[in-house]
């Protein structure tokens, strides 16, 4: 094989690690529009009510499942969700709760997890 073949590979099979890792991540974009949401999420204060507890992180490379770690981008263009927080229950696709603590985060009921792939 030549080295240029070898290295177009080698490109190629990054190309698509990169895509899928950031495929699979929490970066979601808070919209002001429902319009312009993928999901709506109504935020309850209580973790018992909740489908998902979120911990919100600073850092990118966190949110890298689906397991309630969310980074919050400025950009929608970054994003792999755009949420739209809704007053009332009954318009949302299912309820979160932020937690402090990155420990407590994941999902309460995961009936509702595909929503966010």
């Amino acid at each position: 094989m030549s080295l240029q073949r070898y290295l177009l590979r080698c490109g190629f099979i990054i190309t698509i690690l990169t895509f899928w890792s950031a495929a699979n991540g929490q970066v979601v974009y808070s919209t002001k529009y429902s319009t312009d949401a993928n999901i709506k999420v109504f935020v309850t204060q209580y973790k018992t009510s909740a489908d998902l507890v979120v911990y919100k992180t600073q850092y990118k490379t966190e949110a890298d499942k689906n397991n309630g770690i969310w980074y919050f981008t400025e950009y929608a263009s970054e994003a792999k969700k755009k949420i739209y927080f809704t007053e009332f229950k009954s318009d949302a696709d299912f309820v979160i709760c932020f937690t402090e603590n990155k420990s407590e985060a994941g999902w309460q009921n995961k009936s509702h997890q595909q929503k966010m792939y």
